[in-house]
């Protein structure tokens, strides 16, 4: 019993013929694999090309970004990018932002460059915020601690009284991981030069300062509809030409806001606020900028419509209403708002 189990030991043990044809085998399925790899998620060139920005834009799908991945050469096959994508996390959308890659890169790691923060982040904010709102959200955004935060706020948006507020232009901007808050607020000042250096000589010509301007075109910032700037800056400068306060709500919110309501409702005796920003208790402009303004604002403050109206409101539908004499202010109060 003992020898034909040997025996049938021997005839199943593999054969030379055998190990040759599985060694064979293997190498075949080894060279598959390189060929299958190289072809699908090998780099796109074996050559070192430096890395570049690869921009997500806002909003964009998981599928459009693969298309863009495949068109701008970065990977040689979109469902290789799935898959690697995949085991990176899931399908999950790629979030917006900008990556450094290269079509130097294997797909596995330009997978694994998308599915970490963006080296560069989408900022985006209005015009008519104040610069503790624009900190408030850099802050959520690109992850700042409490001190650089205050940091922005105190020191980076104050290096001279001209540019305290105001001057930190509301758009989108591509801001880099590595930036830090001076720079950062150095950028904004640099792109609201930009945007309102057309305007600079209207100023001469109107003879307005730049800084009356800007803080003009703040208050019909947050004052005004889109519609109605120019007819808000006119009678704001009736007013201020007739020696008049200019008595504006928004300098009020001003005032009082805090974080978490940085433009909180007026109350009435929000009127009697002891502040240089109180435009019912002082004549003349504030002393700076209350928010940031657009273009349509600062052309409106510089170019304002001819009227004879002194004062207005908007109704409940956001519709303006003015009037020359405070009896017909009141009358409209009576008609429009009760």
């Amino acid at each position: 019993m003992q020898a034909s189990f040997i025996e049938s030991f021997r005839r199943r043990r593999p054969t030379r013929r055998h190990l040759l044809i599985g060694g064979a085998a293997f190498v075949l399925f080894l060279i598959v694999f390189v060929l299958v790899y190289a072809k699908y998620f090998g780099p796109v060139t074996p050559a070192s090309i430096p890395a570049s920005d690869f921009i997500v834009s806002p909003d964009s799908e998981f599928e459009t970004v693969v298309q863009e991945l495949k068109a701008g050469g970065y990977i040689k096959s979109m469902t290789a990018f799935r898959i690697a994508y995949g085991t990176q996390g899931g399908m999950r959308e790629i979030r917006e932002g900008g990556y450094v890659i290269s079509p130097s890169m294997d797909v596995w790691t330009v997978a694994d460059r998308l599915s970490q923060s963006p080296y560069l982040a989408w900022i985006t904010f209005p015009p008519g915020w104040r610069k503790e709102q624009i900190a408030d959200y850099l802050t959520r955004k690109l992850d700042w601690t409490e001190e650089q935060k205050r940091q922005f706020i105190e020191v980076d948006t104050a290096p001279s009284f001209e540019e305290i507020e105001g001057v930190y232009y509301g758009d989108t901007y591509l801001i880099p991981s590595d930036q830090n808050p001076a720079q950062i607020a150095a950028r904004l000042r640099d792109r609201f030069k930009e945007m309102f250096a057309p305007y600079a000589a209207q100023t001469v010509e109107k003879n307005v300062t730049w800084t009356e301007t800007l803080i003009m075109a703040s208050l019909i910032e947050r004052e005004a509809a889109k519609n109605d700037k120019h007819l808000v800056a006119g009678i704001l400068w009736n007013r201020i030409n007739d020696g008049m306060r200019l008595q504006v709500d928004a300098s009020l919110q001003y005032i009082r806001g805090v974080e978490g309501n940085w433009w909180p409702q007026p109350r009435s005796e929000d009127k009697d606020l002891e502040s240089p920003f109180n435009t019912y208790r002082n004549s003349g402009l504030p002393p700076h900028p209350i928010a940031n303004p657009s273009l349509e604002s600062i052309e409106a403050a510089l170019n304002p419509e001819d009227t004879n109206c002194m004062y207005y409101l908007h109704d409940n539908d956001g519709q303006i209403h003015c009037s020359v004499t405070y009896a017909g202010h009141v009358a409209n109060v009576n008609r429009y708002l009760r």
